[in-house]
């Protein structure tokens, strides 16, 4: 017999997930007409101030007003009918890049339903969706989504983790970084390390080209290489350390990248860098929101971009011990948790 009050409590969570796609839609609407970004620091407007301000129209930015300060996402003073972006909210929706920005999140979310047919057939019929085939707006979305997390740990808490390889990249080393993307991490390892040399490796050839452009722009393309090359036959072999970011467990075949990682280091004391979404190795200890944004991102973009060239489908909650596997199949004999951030875990291995 169904329990009305269970139904009801149901409905109301289904009610705020609705509410909170669409929120997400608009949240993405904000980012690219500016608005989160006139509002902060502003203090208090009227909807039709920072429609003048952003050259929106009126009556839009009002209803993007209520539904704002319905979500939360900015304050409503009723007594003068003016809005506010909290400081807070301002530095995950305004500040492009910073520790807490969250619009590269929204931005995916919103690749991903323009995509709805292709992720319906891939649910369906198991056989995937490659990475490059995926809406071009997913691409630009995933950088700014990682980016704030490498601003954040990757030079500060990650690499100081790591046995050796901070002193190795401040003296001068050879790094490759598999699976680039974009090019955020490789090209802040370089700001940060200029005496050190970098290769950005990703099979994704319209990523590279955004790659080599933000290298130039950034001023270090004196000491970063970016090249098409997949995770199984990237050229080189004697680098100092091989990373990871956020992309084994979606790799074709991550146990063939870990093999080749393996023959790709010049020594012993040489490294494998992973940083992978934080995962508990149980599917019931990852039953929580973070697990829930993991599993549901892992279903339309992860598995299916493995299991597109007949891969493994390890997902973003693969967990420790599938890892461990991953890169002692590959002849790594030293595997150890690093360290980890609030929503990464960052593991070393060595021959």
């Amino acid at each position: 017999m169904v329990d009305e009050a269970k139904l009801n409590e149901f409905i109301g969570k289904v009610v705020s997930d609705m509410g909170g796609g669409v929120g997400a839609l608009l949240a993405f609407v904000g980012d690219r007409l500016g608005l989160y970004r006139a509002m902060a620091g502003a203090g208090p407007m009227t909807s039709d101030a920072l429609a003048q301000k952003t050259g929106a129209n009126p009556r839009m930015i009002k209803e993007w007003l209520a539904s704002q300060a319905a979500g939360g996402y900015v304050s409503y003073d009723a007594k003068t009918g003016t809005y506010t972006l909290p400081e807070e909210q301002a530095m995950a929706l305004a500040q492009e890049g910073g520790p807490a920005f969250m619009q590269g999140g929204f931005q995916i979310l919103v690749s991903l339903f323009k995509d709805e047919q292709k992720i319906i057939e891939a649910v369906r019929t198991g056989r995937g969706l490659s990475w490059g085939d995926h809406e071009k707006c997913l691409f630009e979305g995933t950088e700014r989504f990682f980016r704030p997390a490498y601003n954040a740990n990757l030079v500060k808490s990650w690499i100081p983790a790591l046995d050796g390889v901070e002193a190795k990249l401040k003296k001068g080393a050879k790094m490759a970084d598999v699976g680039c993307g974009h090019g955020a991490s490789t090209i802040l390892l370089a700001k940060v390390y200029p005496n050190s040399k970098f290769y950005g490796f990703d099979y994704h050839e319209p990523s590279i080209e955004w790659a080599k452009k933000q290298a130039e722009k950034e001023g270090v393309a004196d000491r970063v290489t970016f090249q098409v090359a997949r995770s199984t036959d990237f050229p080189g072999d004697d680098y100092d350390v091989v990373a990871f970011f956020d992309c084994l467990h979606d790799m074709v075949d991550p146990y063939g990248a870990a093999a080749h990682t393996y023959r790709a280091l010049k020594n012993k004391d040489s490294t494998m860098l992973i940083v992978e979404p934080y995962a508990e190795d149980k599917l019931e200890d990852n039953l929580n929101p973070l697990g829930r944004l993991f599993y549901s991102a892992s279903t339309a973009i992860c598995v299916p971009a493995s299991l597109a060239q007949g891969g493994p489908g390890l997902g973003a909650q693969a967990g420790e011990k599938k890892i461990r596997e991953v890169v002692e199949k590959g002849g790594f004999t030293r595997f150890r948790r690093a360290t980890r951030s609030p929503v990464n875990l960052v593991y070393e291995a060595r021959p």
